[in-house]
């Protein structure tokens, strides 16, 4: 399979776990959204917000209802055919295919994109208190490398000494400990933030499986067939 091939393929993937992730967000994700955007928009007008701009003028941001749907639509699409850019050419690197395979390497990019990392920073909310926002996809960029070469050692690798490195690293981004905010006083209440990490987790973890699915099936189907003897 030559590189447009394999690009193709992937970029097809990630368009369908893209809409997968989109059909979840947009009735479930979006509506807890905007339920914490009230609480954020009856902030004093001086409550100091991480990452705010102080240079005096706004930020651009998508209007409410049909442009702000289709953003989300198409952030997600672009974030599905990166991922399965990626993902694809693991896969091909390894000799992975076929629906089976495409689920576990599926399983293991949540684990390692969302899941894992999202135990130190959780999914926020407008109206959340958060630390630097450097310092945070620092570390989310940190534990992903981390966790993803800590899988791997842990499931692929044959001798124990390997393994138990790769346990090593799944721990080490969490024995660091994620960048904090200095308080952990927000606006929105903890159930909305419970309602908001399950929703998360949900729609997260149907994006990677049809992302692994699909990358999975499209690089199987392009196998070759085994001669006769």
């Amino acid at each position: 399979m030559n590189f447009r091939e394999l690009a193709t393929r992937a970029l097809l993937a990630g368009l369908a776990a893209g809409l997968v992730f989109s059909a979840l967000t947009l009735p479930w994700g979006t509506h807890l959204i905007l339920k914490a955007e009230v609480y954020e928009e009856a902030l004093p007008a001086d409550h100091d917000h991480a990452g705010d701009d102080h240079h005096g003028h706004e930020e651009w941001a998508p209007q409410g209802g049909l442009e702000r749907n289709l953003y989300t639509v198409l952030s997600a699409v672009l974030m599905g055919m990166g991922y399965g850019l990626v993902l694809a050419g693991l896969m091909a690197l390894a000799g992975a295919g076929g629906l089976r395979q495409g689920l576990l390497w599926g399983l293991g990019g949540y684990l390692s994109a969302w899941l894992l990392p999202a135990l130190g920073l959780p999914p926020e909310l407008p109206g959340m208190q958060a630390a630097d926002l450097f310092a945070r996809q620092s570390w989310w960029l940190f534990t992903a490398i981390a966790s993803a070469g800590g899988l791997a050692l842990l499931f692929r690798a044959r001798a124990w000494g390997w393994r138990l490195a790769g346990a090593a690293l799944l721990l080490l981004p969490h024995l660091v400990g994620a960048p904090q905010p200095p308080v952990h006083a927000g606006a929105v209440p903890e159930d909305l933030v419970h309602r908001f990490w399950v929703a998360s987790a949900v729609t997260n973890l149907a994006f990677w499986l049809t992302l692994g699915a699909v990358t999975g099936h499209l690089l199987r189907q392009h196998t070759p067939a085994p001669r006769p003897a």
